[in-house]
């Protein structure tokens, strides 16, 4: 059976990542601050990036696949990144590490392929490029990244914060002008199950097959939780339109894996 390691399963992704393969595979995470939860969860493992060698548990647990949701300190997201990479080079483990479209931030004319040139103007698609980028120095068999654009569902942060500024009849930015895709953190999940269960490789593109405008998406998702009258502010930092998109050609998944945009504005309802 594989064991899987998934570095970060105390923030959301990851531990929605951890509760898709508990059942399936067997399955271990980190945490970082103290949590009665994790602490009695004895298939979880505190982990400090910014004081702990992840080598350390890496040595202990030896893993077959490690996936990486963490968050936190870029400086030390880097140094834990590379702690990770340079032990797979010496064992037979798989990387899958959780990007995101910000790599693709600085082009504009057309939503990108998993395997178009990467190129960021923001710090946090600056960063994002040099883990992939170090990765992409190893055999293609040794690594996935998995590319995510917004990330949706009815208990996500972003729904949060949605509700939490309306309660608080603040502004909700919105950028007219912004075409992107999204997904919800079900099929994200699903997606990333299949991922591992075919032993996949290489670069994938997670969002939804359809682009919609940032401002019709959160118009609608404030629609369907009867939302009323929610304070938009518009924000543009274009004069024209900019994609901030990422669309699957290389490596497309099943079509019950692949999700619409109306499916992600669905997801955001309880079941």
């Amino acid at each position: 059976m594989k064991k899987i390691l998934i570095i970060g399963a105390s923030g959301f992704i990851g531990n929605a990542i951890y509760k898709e393969l508990n059942s399936y595979f067997d399955t271990y995470g980190t945490y970082r601050t103290d949590n009665s939860f994790f602490e009695k969860n004895q298939k979880f493992f505190q982990y400090d990036m910014e004081l702990e060698d992840i080598s350390i548990l890496l040595n202990n647990l030896k893993p077959t696949i490690i996936i990486s949701a963490l968050r936190g300190n870029f400086n030390a997201q880097l140094d834990a990144h590379e702690r990770i990479i340079n032990w797979i080079k010496q064992h037979r483990c798989k990387f899958i590490f959780i990007s995101s479209a910000n790599v693709f931030d600085s082009f504009s004319n057309y939503p990108s392929y998993e395997y178009d040139k990467t190129l960021s103007h923001s710090v946090f698609g600056r960063f994002k490029i040099k883990i992939e980028n170090a990765l992409m120095r190893l055999p293609t068999n040794k690594y996935v990244i998995a590319r995510a654009p917004m990330v949706f569902g009815h208990t996500t942060p972003r729904i949060q914060e949605l509700k939490t500024l309306h309660d608080l009849n603040a502004p909700i930015e919105i950028f007219p002008n912004v075409i992107i895709n999204a997904t919800s953190i079900s099929k994200l999940t699903q997606q990333l199950h299949y991922i591992i269960n075919r032993n996949k490789k290489g670069i994938f593109h997670l969002g939804s097959t359809d682009l919609i405008y940032h401002l019709d998406l959160i118009k609608e998702i404030c629609d369907i939780l009867e939302l009323d009258n929610p304070i938009f502010k518009q924000v543009y930092d274009s004069n024209n339109d900019r994609y901030l998109a990422v669309l699957p050609k290389d490596n497309k998944l099943p079509k019950n894996l692949q999700i619409t945009t109306r499916e992600v504005i669905n997801s955001v309802i309880a079941k």
